[in-house]
Parts: structure tokens; sequence; C-alpha cells
């Protein structure tokens, strides 16, 4: 069985860049992705059309192109959780975790016993279809490689952040901004960069504490910059939709003049 190579990097203390797949429903995406130097992909299925069938055929090609991918599910439960990961899907990018009870429940549908009750799927892509070794040692390993970031996406989730960031099987927080703006009243007013700033260092500070790894989303250049230089060692900028029309919108610019 193959590791985790986002898990590997990241206790390594590497930065890693990727982008948000929100648009393009190929999997050869991700050999794109690869060859422009990116990372990491991140697929967003919570709001797009993304099915879990293209989801599954982008698992496997990962594992291949050892590029990895993190998904978003439409919501963080442990139907989601147990489809994503029995699919070959490492790394969970879990949306609208407003308590440290949420969190524990998503600790329990990642990790089997002892640390959770995540469901046994039987031989899959998940496992490689490796048979070597014991059960025990295969489910061990996939404890280890599971990868969870929490998205902290609303005023009442950073109440309990700390005790979010503490919790044995959350790997990495960061927060959804448009989300979390739109909770705070703040979305499209002049507060909003320095409000959700504010949050941000709210949760690199806990990232720090706590020994977990920080995530965040990037729109620009400088905001990269920003992050990383803050200490957070995933950082993913902008999105396939979003440089798709800023390339095509440039181009037709200087042709039609």
């Amino acid at each position: 069985m193959q590791p985790n190579p986002m898990r590997a990097r990241v206790e390594r203390g590497e930065v890693q860049i990727g982008t948000w797949v929100t648009l393009v429903r190929t999997p050869s995406i991700l050999a794109l992705l690869q060859a422009a130097g990116l990372d990491f992909a991140r697929v967003d299925m919570e709001h797009t059309a993304l099915s879990i069938d293209t989801i599954a055929d982008m698992a496997v090609l990962a594992r291949a192109l050892n590029f990895p991918i993190a998904v978003r599910p439409p919501k963080a439960n442990r139907e989601w959780i147990t489809r994503l990961l029995d699919v070959g899907v490492w790394n969970l990018h879990c949306p609208q975790v407003e308590s440290a009870a949420h969190a524990a429940e998503i600790v329990a549908a990642s990790r089997y016993a002892p640390m959770g009750l995540r469901g046994n799927g039987g031989l899959g892509v998940a496992t490689d279809f490796a048979t070597t070794g014991t059960v025990a040692e295969r489910r061990e390993f996939a404890n280890r490689q599971v990868f969870v970031t929490v998205m902290l996406e609303t005023a009442a989730a950073f109440a309990d952040l700390d005790a979010i960031a503490a919790m044995d099987g959350i790997d990495a927080l960061t927060l959804g901004p448009a989300d979390l703006a739109q909770d705070l009243g703040v979305f499209g007013s002049p507060d909003q960069a320095r409000v959700l700033d504010e949050k941000r260092d709210l949760i690199v500070a806990a990232a720090k504490r706590h020994g977990k790894t920080c995530a965040m989303l990037a729109a620009s250049f400088e905001q990269v910059h920003q992050w990383q230089q803050a200490g957070a060692l995933l950082l993913a900028y902008s999105s396939d939709a979003e440089v798709l029309r800023s390339g095509f919108s440039q181009a037709m610019a200087r042709i039609k003049g």
C-alpha cells in the first residue's frame, strides 16, 4: 500500500501549492495541473456537479500520478466520508465544522478502531487491492495516512477552535472566507478583509499551539506569500474556473483590443 504524499510532505514541513477544481470533470486535469507545477488539487463537491463516479476516477489517477487530491464533500458526515475514503481519497476537506462534537464525529468516521469507528469496505482502491500483511496492519496504515482538514465557516465554530485544534485525528485547520464573512455580517463590506485576516490569525495561532497544519485559500499571489510566511503549509491558489476565465479574458482583450 502506497503512502499519502500530501501527509508525507506536511510531515517534512514542505509548503504545497494547489488549486480548487470546481469545473473540469475529466480526471486528466490532474495530469495537467501536475505538469504545470502544482503540488495538489482540491476537488469541490459541495458547490459543484462533480459526482462520486468522477471522484473515484480522479482518486485512482491521483494515486497513479502520485499527485494528491483533497476532496470537499457536500457534507462532512459519515456517509460521505466513508464513500470518499473507500474510493481511494486520502485527504478530506470538511466543510461547515461548527463544534468540537462535529469534529469528533469526523474523526470517528475517518479512522478505524481504536481511534474511530470507520466502516469496513473490504478489498478495493483504498487499499490498492493489497492483501499483504494482516487486516490490522492495513487498518493501522490507513489510520496514519488519512489527512483531515476542517473548515471553520461560522462565528460559533471559533468558540471551539482550541478544542478542535487539540483533537487527535484533526490534521489541519482552515476557514471558509465567503461563508464566514456572511455569518459575521461583513460580506462585501470595507471591513471584510480585515475581519477575515483576524480570524485567519486565530487559526494560524491555534495550529501552532497544537502542532497542527494550517491551510489557506489565496485569491492572489500576495496572499499566497502572506500566509506562507505566517506558517501555512497548504495553500490553494484560485480555481480552474477562475484561471480559465482570467486567461481567456486577458487573451481576448489583447486580440480584440
